[in-house]
């Protein structure tokens, strides 16, 4: 791959010291961060394949999205008026149409999805959903770093919960042969409401057989509860933590409803963390808001996602870290109860490491891999500050990102995409966006 040396701009390195370099400079040889440094320790640029300055710009690791199913940009604007955090809304609004896809649908739209995360900052995310062979098909072709939940739902059919349980364990054992930046991971959608306890069972036992995460939504809706409580006494994550679910490693999205015995149910597991969805839970006009201080207070990893793009419509994570800064202020009563730089946080050491990846990314230091994200801060919107952590979230935006490497490999150059045109991902979304539709529309015809 190379080598490559940045140099003339900040520095943002959330590292353990959250150092910055003013005019500093970033070095990139074969793949990896060869090293950080203030202004006065560049090294020589001519030691280097490819030398960069960059003045005026932030240099940081790449954005991870800890939460989205990035096929469902198909759905997008269509959830107008309901609460996908409620059984009922995400029936109506998602589950019904779902039952017209294909899987031909999911590249063209798993390509837009990357293309937009590529090109507002996000190099690694969580994804979870059905179709996860096409889903991780597209995601390797796009070059992001992605960790793919096989998302199973049963809604109550034992056979299509056993079929799935096989279908995601043949799934992983295919993905984690593979070469590339994926990591293959279980996705029971929600514990309890379309996943039966037995099948959940099978799911742990099978995630600790092959030493992989589960990802699933937790206290997102009403329902979540219902049936434990009825029949245990005991809240969703109660029961799950009965039955050894937080053995292993468990990332949980939302989680809007956490009662203090779950949060400490949370703390106490060694590998437990919550993706917290600000946009989509606002959105959803759910009461209710994650107690993301509160988790933190407790040590638990709180990452940041975006969601959906029917829930969010954007997969802007500079606009979601300052969303979910704000609504952890609405939530406490209190100004800024998480700090610009622990968004900034969230955003990338905290969302690699409740994927389990932060040995390898989410910030600038030597030997991990080169995931690094350029972002201009010239523009309008943006001025001289001593504080330039609270400028990038409460000022900044993912359109203002003008260069991405993941692993070295430069997938933005110039806001342009390198590996793929974006008309031509664009191109190939509209004509499967307009087919699936049409089968949606006769499908309800038909009913």
């Amino acid at each position: 791959m190379g080598s490559l040396l940045i140099f003339d701009v900040t520095v943002l390195t959330v590292d353990s010291a959250d150092t910055v370099f003013e005019g500093g400079w970033v070095a990139i040889r074969d793949e990896r961060i060869a090293g950080v440094g203030p202004q006065e320790t560049t090294p020589d640029p001519a030691g280097f394949d490819e030398a960069i300055a960059l003045p005026g710009h932030l240099v940081m690791p790449g954005l991870v999205n800890a939460h989205t199913h990035s096929a469902m940009v198909l759905f997008r604007g269509r959830s107008e008026g309901q609460s996908l955090l409620t059984m009922e809304g995400w029936y109506n609004s998602i589950r019904e149409p779902e039952l017209s896809l294909l899987p031909s649908d999911i590249g063209p739209a798993v390509s837009l999805s990357c293309a937009e995360m590529a090109l507002s900052g996000t190099t690694t995310f969580c994804d979870q959903y059905f179709f996860a062979e096409e889903i991780a098909e597209a995601a390797g072709k796009s070059g992001l770093r992605a960790v793919i939940a096989y998302g199973i739902v049963q809604l109550g059919d034992t056979g299509r919960g056993i079929e799935e349980l096989q279908n995601a364990a043949d799934f992983i054992e295919k993905q984690r042969s593979a070469d590339g930046r994926i990591v293959p991971w279980f996705g029971p959608h929600a514990p309890y409401v379309d996943n039966s306890e037995d099948l959940l069972r099978a799911e742990v036992e099978l995630a600790v057989k092959y030493g992989c995460g589960m990802h699933l939504h937790m206290a997102a809706g009403p329902e979540d509860n219902e049936q434990t409580l009825a029949l245990y006494g005991l809240t969703a994550t109660q029961a799950l933590s009965r039955d050894g679910f937080f053995a292993g490693r468990v990332h949980a999205a939302h989680c809007l409803d956490l009662s203090d015995e779950d949060i400490a149910i949370f703390a106490a597991a060694p590998a437990a963390s919550v993706a917290y969805c600000a946009t989509a839970g606002l959105r959803s006009g759910r009461e209710g808001m994650c107690p993301a201080v509160k988790l933190r207070e407790a040590g638990v990893v709180v990452a940041l996602g975006t969601d959906n793009v029917a829930a969010n419509n954007s997969y802007d994570m500079i606009a979601e870290m300052k969303v979910a800064g704000l609504v952890a202020s609405h939530r406490e009563g209190r100004a800024q109860p998480i700090s610009s730089r622990e968004l900034i946080r969230m955003a990338t050491i905290e969302g690699a490491r409740a994927l389990g990846l932060d040995h390898e990314t989410g910030s600038l230091e030597a030997g991990k891999a080169a995931d690094l994200i350029a972002i201009d801060i010239r523009g309008p919107g943006y001025s001289e500050t001593p504080d330039v952590e609270t400028l990038l979230v409460y000022s900044g935006s993912g359109r203002d990102v003008r260069h991405v490497w993941v692993a070295g490999e430069q997938l933005v150059r110039d806001r342009t995409l390198t590996r793929d045109d974006h008309k031509d991902i664009r191109a190939r979304y509209t004509e499967t966006y307009t087919d699936f539709w049409a089968r949606v529309e006769e499908a309800r015809k038909a009913a």
